[in-house]
């Protein structure tokens, strides 16, 4: 715990973030990554308000309860969607939504700002009007991919820019960039996380079916009907396969559906979002993890899996190449199929020569702990921001 001295000099933060929050219970919850990075933060200052959507509704399970007791969230509007109506809905509500950010960052020391997102570009807008100490996160692919956005181009243009006046973290090493976009990982995986993992990739034995896991949100841009493609043809090629499907999402019924045409009802199983200590079974369960997204930033699930000494196959867009680089793991282009089962294929049936890039991935993942996240953050932010940032974390609050 820290004391009194310490609480003094440390600052208050506002998050700015549209990531949508539950509270159940007297407890405030999020998606599951975004809780447990959250609390890093809190470590590092004396309070910190998240200025978020809320509802006030039991969480998906998904989700984690944030475990820091200076953890606040002061509600926003929920808007967005991509309906006519949810534009204009949003447009409507500008007023409101710029009002509740002002009234967030007027009292704020320090202000961080999550992009992409629509209240991240609200929060770039007027976070420099507020704090003399930024820093802004952008989750997104840096680099930029074809049909982006174009709110989210204006929210890396003006990240880029000199109206933004604190570090960036992104993901990957992205050469001609400004001094202040620093490539910077995170990881949901405690120290003691590590060590489980470290045990799981040297127990990992082949056997007599391929372990095909996936983890994530079922929509569209995941394209998780290529991995029920790929595992159908495979079977009809007489491969012994299974594959779980972590996660929910718009997607989950049509991709059952497909599932059955393609008779693979006993190979393939879908779970569900489910908490994340059964995602830590499934990677001990699991040889392999695919994720061939149309755009990624830094896909846990693909850090968390190689941490687990799965053999993971990525696609070929954002830092995902990088991750997956130096034989630490497989790309592919999006939605080719046969590159896929080509993959899947040569893992099922020569699976001992993979053994030194599970070595590889797993030594390079578990790197990456929230521990060491919490150190890198107070680093960077104390030499950006010219003042020591020495709050020590405090003792868990569930």
């Amino acid at each position: 715990m820290a004391s009194p001295s310490q609480r003094k000099a440390s600052l208050d933060l506002v998050i700015v973030s549209h990531v949508v929050h539950f509270c159940s219970g007297n407890r405030l919850f999020a998606y599951g990554p975004y809780a447990r990075e959250v609390d890093v933060w809190a470590d590092l200052f004396s309070r910190v308000v998240i200025a978020a959507p809320l509802r006030h509704e039991p969480p998906p399970a998904e989700c984690l309860a944030f475990t820091r007791s200076n953890i606040s969230v002061l509600p926003v509007k929920e808007t967005g969607g991509q309906s006519l109506k949810a534009k204009v809905v949003q447009v409507l509500f500008l007023p409101v939504l710029f009002a509740s950010l002002c009234k967030a960052m007027r009292k704020a020391d320090a202000i961080h700002v999550r992009c992409p997102g629509n209240l991240g570009l609200l929060g770039t807008v007027l976070a420099p009007l507020f704090s003399r100490r930024l820093v802004a996160k952008f989750a997104g692919q840096w680099d930029g991919y074809p049909g982006e956005p174009r709110t989210v181009r204006l929210q890396r243009a003006l990240l880029r820019s000199w109206w933004w006046r604190g570090p960036v973290t992104v993901y990957g090493h992205c050469p001609g960039q400004p001094a202040k976009v620093i490539p910077f990982f995170t990881s949901i995986l405690s120290d003691e996380q590590i060590c489980r993992a470290r045990e799981a990739a040297r127990n990992k034995r082949s056997g007599d079916r391929l372990r095909v896991l996936y983890v994530g949100r079922l929509s569209t841009s995941k394209n998780v009907d290529t991995l029920l493609e790929a595992a159908a043809l495979l079977k009809n090629r007489g491969v012994g396969i299974s594959c779980a499907v972590l996660g929910d999402g718009p997607e989950r019924r049509s991709l059952e559906a497909r599932s059955s045409e393609l008779d693979l009802g006993r190979q393939v199983q879908f779970t569900g979002a489910v908490p994340f200590e059964r995602v830590l079974e499934f990677y001990e369960w699991a040889d392999v993890l695919v994720l061939t997204s149309e755009t990624e930033g830094w896909p846990k699930a693909i850090a968390e899996a190689m941490a687990f000494g799965l053999i993971c196959i990525g696609s070929n867009r954002g830092f995902v190449p990088q991750m997956l680089g130096e034989n630490r793991g497989l790309v592919v282009t999006p939605r080719d199929v046969p590159a896929l089962v080509s993959a899947l294929g040569e893992i099922a049936t020569q699976g001992e020569k993979f053994g030194p890039m599970r070595r590889r991935a797993a030594e390079w993942a578990q790197a990456y702990s929230l521990e060491g996240l919490r150190e890198a953050l107070r680093n960077m932010l104390s030499l950006h921001w010219g003042r020591p940032i020495d709050r020590r974390p405090e003792e868990v609050s569930v």
